[in-house]
C-alpha cells in the first residue's frame, strides 16, 4: 500500500515519521512484564486525561501516546504543546501496591528512569530539575545553556491508579521552541532522534525502576532510588528560588532530597525548610 502525502498525512514531513504501532508492541508487551497495552491516536488534548477516563477499566500497564498533543498539562496547570510528531508525548497506567506517604516518589522515579533509558539510547546527558523536569544542555549566545526538554506530571486516576504523563521535545527546531528555555534532544545533538528507540528505551527503564521500588515497598533509599536521584538532580547545590503556595517565597541553597521527595531549601541564616509543592526556579548555576 503506497503512502498519502498529503496534508495532514503521517508521511508529510518525512523528517518526522509516524511511531510504529506494532513494532513497538513486539518489543514491550511481553508476556510477564509491566506493561499490557499500547494506544496511539494521531492527536488529543492531553493524554492523561484520556487514560484517567478509562483507568477503571484497564489494568495496570495500558501505555497510550498521541502523534499530537494539543493541551497537554504540566505542572502548576502550565499548557503542554508542539508540533506532530516532534517529541514523545504517552502516559502509563500504574496502581503502586506501596503506603501513600511514598506515592511522591512515583515522579522522581519516572524522572531518573527517562534520565536512564534517554542519555543511553540518545547520548546526551540528562539532568533532572526538581521535582520533575527533564533538562539537556543546549548551544546558545553564552556557550552550553541548561534548557528543559521535557517534564512529568503525575496523576491520580479512580481509587488505586496513578497515571503519569511524559513530554519530550524530541526534533524541535530552534524556531519551533515554544519559549527561549526550551531545549530539544535535537538541539542538544542526540546522536539518535528515532522516537520509536527512545520510547522502547524510556519504558523498559521505567519497567526496571519501577520493579525494583514496588518490589522494596516503595522505600526510595532501600531500592537505589533516593541515590540515582540525588545523583541526577541539577537544583542540588545551586542558589534556588522557591515560589510557594500562598504568594510566598523561599530563597537559598538547595541542600538536600528528604525522605519524603521534597526539597531541602537553606536560605541563608535560617532553618532549612522541606519543600513539597510549588515552583522552583534555579538562580545560579553549580561552581
Amino acid at each position: 500500500m503506497t503512502p498519502s502525502y498529503g496534508p495532514g498525512s503521517p508521511w508529510s514531513d518525512l523528517e518526522r515519521p509516524p511511531l510504529n504501532a506494532a513494532s513497538l508492541r513486539r518489543a514491550l508487551l511481553r508476556p510477564g512484564g509491566r506493561w499490557t497495552s499500547l494506544d496511539i491516536v494521531p492527536a488529543t488534548g492531553s493524554t492523561n486525561s484520556d487514560l484517567a477516563a478509562r483507568a477503571a477499566t484497564l489494568p495496570e500497564g495500558a501505555i497510550l501516546l498521541a502523534e499530537e498533543q494539543t493541551a497537554g498539562r504540566g505542572r502548576l496547570d502550565r499548557t503542554w504543546s508542539a508540533p506532530a510528531r516532534s517529541g514523545l508525548f504517552f502516559s502509563v497506567l500504574l496502581k503502586p501496591d506501596v503506603p501513600v506517604a511514598r506515592l511522591a516518589w512515583l515522579p522522581l522515579l519516572t524522572g531518573v528512569a527517562a534520565a536512564t533509558g534517554l542519555t543511553r539510547a540518545a547520548g546526551v546527558d540528562m539532568a533532572l530539575k526538581w521535582p520533575n523536569d527533564l533538562m539537556v544542555k543546549v548551544e546558545g549566545e553564552a556557550g552550553k545553556e541548561e534548557r528543559k526538554a521535557g517534564g512529568i506530571l503525575a496523576e491520580r486516576a479512580g481509587d488505586d491508579g496513578i497515571v503519569v504523563g511524559l513530554g519530550l521535545n524530541v526534533t524541535l527546531r530552534k524556531e519551533e521552541l515554544p519559549v527561549p528555555t526550551a531545549g530539544s534532544l535535537l538541539l542538544a545533538n542526540a546522536i539518535s532522534t528515532d522516537r520509536d528507540t527512545l520510547l522502547r528505551a524510556v519504558l523498559r527503564s521505567l519497567e526496571q525502576w519501577y520493579g525494583r521500588w514496588t518490589a522494596a515497598g516503595g522505600d526510595p533509599a532501600a531500592c537505589g532510588l533516593a541515590e540515582a536521584y540525588t545523583a541526577g538532580c541539577a537544583t542540588l547545590g545551586r542558589t534556588v528560588r522557591a515560589e510557594l503556595p500562598g504568594d510566598r517565597t523561599l530563597t537559598g541553597e538547595a541542600v538536600a532530597i528528604d525522605g519524603d521527595g521534597r526539597l531541602v531549601v537553606a536560605p541563608p541564616g535560617g532553618e532549612r525548610e522541606a519543600v513539597g509543592a510549588g515552583d522552583v526556579v534555579h538562580l545560579r548555576p553549580v561552581d
